[in-house]
């Protein structure tokens, strides 16, 4: 066997997966416009589970509310109508052997009035910061989240937890990366709060996203599991970094996350100026250092003999590869037959 670590099963929260290869989110874009399923998004992730190689497959971002809606065809976990059609990919997921997450997000100040219809909601009066193009068209000044506004998306991310189960999930990611609401809240450059929420301290970063995790905990008990893609640093000056990731994780496990997925904050899900497997891998390290639970690392990894590389290292617990999946579907099978 060439790649024998990747092979050892791994437990996340109550459930245990068969080996840590994992397919993390992608943005399709193959939803209809009101963010409903479509047979072509069906067929998506039917094509990519065959086999049942992944150990686990995160499934692309789904908006909690309408005013979180990122993209004009991203797809919905916003309200019960949503069900059904997300049970589809469950079901397609399953019935090819790889457990499926949802991975539930909002867009903050990233969202755009021209796709919403609705004023963007942010930390602070801060224009957008974050890296990726698609951010950047028609930038408007969001507006500054009440304590209401902050109870509500708290409200809305467990409601859209509770669909993720009643459709068949095994489990929900919350997105706290890439330059989302979640990642708005955690990086200096976009919170200026002065509140309980404050951008000062750790603990004011991380308040929101911890009370998400107690309100999924709470509405879903403890045999569901609960993971956090977190944006652990902008690689900008006076942004979210890499020091910040001891205190930060630990109370994210204390929380009651079952798992932690590094990515990059408002840098997006690129490293400026790195192109190597795992650039992120630094990040994943520093993570796994403070927590107990498992840890997740993408960004760059194209092969098994990489992501091998990235256990055998002890950076993260389980490896994640994307990009190269999609330009190469059978690429988790060669992996795993290896």
């Amino acid at each position: 066997m060439k790649h024998p670590l990747l092979h050892r099963p791994l437990t996340i929260g109550t459930l245990t997966i068969v080996n840590r290869l994992i397919l993390p989110p992608m943005a399709t874009n193959k939803s209809k416009s009101d963010g409903t399923v479509t047979d072509e998004l069906c067929t998506y992730y039917d094509t990519v589970s065959r086999g049942g190689h992944f150990g686990l497959i995160i499934q692309e971002h789904s908006y909690v509310s309408p005013e979180g809606k990122a993209s004009p065809n991203q797809v919905s976990i916003s309200c019960d109508h949503d069900i059904e059609g997300l049970s589809r990919i469950t079901a397609a997921v399953h019935a090819n052997g790889s457990p499926i997450f949802a991975q539930i997000s909002h867009a903050g100040s990233a969202a755009k009035p021209s796709v919403t219809g609705m004023a963007p909601l942010g930390p602070s009066a801060v224009l957008h910061k974050g890296a990726l193009p698609a951010q950047q068209e028609g930038k408007v000044m969001p507006k500054v989240m009440t304590k209401d506004d902050i109870t509500r998306v708290i409200r809305c991310f467990a409601d859209a937890a509770e669909r993720a189960r009643l459709a068949g999930y095994d489990g929900v990611e919350i997105h706290s990366a890439h330059g989302y609401m979640l990642s708005q809240f955690y990086s200096p450059i976009t919170n200026k709060r002065t509140d309980a929420y404050t951008g000062s301290t750790i603990e004011g970063r991380t308040l929101f996203q911890r009370q998400i995790i107690k309100a999924v905990r709470e509405r879903l008990g403890s045999s569901f599991p609960i993971g956090i893609r977190l944006g652990a640093s902008d690689y900008a000056e006076g942004g979210a970094s890499i020091d910040d990731l001891p205190a930060a994780t630990h109370l994210f496990e204390e929380a009651g996350a079952d798992m932690i997925s590094i990515s990059g904050g408002m840098c997006g899900f690129n490293r400026p100026g790195h192109t190597e497997p795992g650039y992120f891998a630094e990040l994943a390290e520093a993570a796994k250092k403070a927590v107990t639970i498992p840890v997740m690392v993408a960004g760059g990894i194209q092969n098994g003999d990489q992501a091998e590389q990235v256990l055998a290292d002890g950076k993260a617990d389980c490896v994640g590869i994307g990009r190269a999946v999609l330009k190469n579907n059978d690429l988790a099978a060669r992996i795993m037959a290896a």
